[in-house]
Order: C-alpha cells, then structure tokens, then sequence
C-alpha cells in the first residue's frame, strides 16, 4: 500500500478544502513517470478510455473535477479556478516528474497549469483544446433555458459522423447527468478563456493532439498552439472528433505514449 502526504492510494477520494475530489487511479509497480488527466465541460474521468487510463510504466490519476462525476459540489466557475484544484492536487499528494493531460475545458486547465511554470510539472498534453475557447450561444444561451436542447447541441458537434451511435448515446446520457448550473459554469469558463498572447511562456515539452473532424475545436486550434508553443509538437487523428479519445483510444495511447517516452530521454 503506498502512503502518500498520510493518504493510502487505494483510497479513490482526496479531500482539498472542503471539497471531495474522486481519482480513478492506476500505479504500475515500475511506474517512472507520473499522468494526470484533466476531462473537459460536463465530463469525467470516464471521458479518457481505459487504453488512456492504464498506460505501461506510468502512474495515472484522473480526475472529477469539482461539480462532475463523482466528486463533491461545488463546481468552478473559471479555468482558474479549476487549474487551481489541479495544483493543490499535485501538492498534496507531493507529486513529481508530472505531465499534465487536458481534454478540451482540460486543456485550457492544462495550459494554465504550464503558465503558473510549476517545478513538479515535466510536459503537457492539450487534447482537442485551444488558445482561446469561444462558445457559440447556441451552447451557452441554451444551458440554463433548455436544458435538453443544449446537451442535443453539444452532442451533435462533440462526435465525428461515424462514431458509433451507441458511444454517442452513451455520451449524451452521461452528459445529461450535469447539474446545468455546473455545465453553464464549465461553458462560461472556457468562453472567456484566452492566452493566445502567453503560449510563449510555457516552457515545458507539450504534445497537441487534434482530431480532423472535431467541430468544437478544430484543427486550427491545434496548429495554433503548436505553432506558438516553444517546444510543442502536433499530433493529427484522422477522422477524429472532438471526442476522440473514446471513438479512437488506440491512436490516442499510442501517441500519449510515445510523448511520456520522449520525456524520459530528453531535458528542457
């Protein structure tokens, strides 16, 4: 059993302030390096596949952010706010040699963690995220006046037209789940969140990883934090959705994979 800052790591709770944050935990005896994953608005660890979950040699821990799956109200009102959460995360349990994976709303968490330049942070993953995440108010207007309209919005963009229906039904049911108050929150987060004009101060390796038919944030977006970015190198998944860690887990792995590799060899 390993102990931790007096907290046993079979244990799936961890309480910051007087919040209960849920963890999906997975620690390989031979783990060198340490992944947090970061879901997006009105998602949860279950947003990163198993494949992504349970990866070789790495101690992952993904996470519900406040407000989502199964962690304790309340939910945050700003990236801010939630990157903080993320910090006290890896101060509590006195992690090191850290990359910090972020989908979407967990991008931008993600990128806010790599400008506060933290010592215990080694690298980035920004999946289907941006710079700068505006929110069309066919989204944000909708939330809080038509509930199952807005979660019918956002399914229609979030998933590639050849995902299968039945991964979409169950996306659309977890994400009807939400507190609107917390998904309108989440959306209002990423609407004003901008550091397109402070990518140059990340000085950690990042891997940007986009997917060709992700509508909520396309591929531009990806080429524009990899183009801004020192040390950031871009991943394309063909076909792929704003979903597309769970419509294609395997190309996801694989170059999550590869990057953590790199990260052992190299030294910025």
């Amino acid at each position: 059993m390993l102990l931790v800052n007096g907290y046993t790591l079979d244990m799936p709770f961890i309480k910051l302030g007087n919040q209960d944050l849920f963890f999906a935990q997975h620690i390989p005896r031979n783990a060198k390096q340490v992944l947090i994953l970061v879901h997006g608005a009105g998602g949860s660890h279950l947003d990163w596949p198993a494949e992504v979950r349970r990866l070789p040699e790495t101690a992952v821990f993904a996470l519900d952010l406040p407000g989502h799956g199964r962690s304790s109200k309340p939910g945050r009102t700003s990236v801010s706010g939630y990157a903080q959460i993320v910090h006290e995360f890896i101060e509590t349990l006195y992690l090191e040699n850290v990359v910090v994976a972020g989908h979407s709303m967990g991008g931008a968490i993600a990128q806010t963690i790599g400008l506060r330049q933290l010592p215990q942070v080694a690298g980035l993953i920004l999946v289907g995220t941006g710079a700068r995440l505006r929110v069309t108010d066919a989204i944000l207007g909708s939330i809080l006046r038509d509930f199952d309209a807005a979660v019918q919005t956002i399914t229609q963009l979030a998933w590639a037209p050849d995902a299968p229906p039945e991964l979409v039904a169950k996306g659309k049911e977890m994400l009807a789940h939400n507190d609107p108050n917390v998904l309108f929150g989440d959306y209002n987060a990423c609407n004003q969140f901008d550091v397109m004009n402070q990518l140059g101060k990340i000085n950690v390796p990042v891997l940007v990883i986009s997917g060709t038919a992700d509508q909520l944030t396309p591929m531009k977006y990806g080429r524009y934090l990899a183009d801004n970015i020192p040390h950031a190198q871009l991943v394309t998944i063909d076909g792929g959705g704003h979903m597309m860690a769970l419509e294609q887990p395997q190309a996801v792995a694989q170059a999550i994979t590869k990057f953590l590799n790199t990260l052992k060899t190299s030294k910025h």
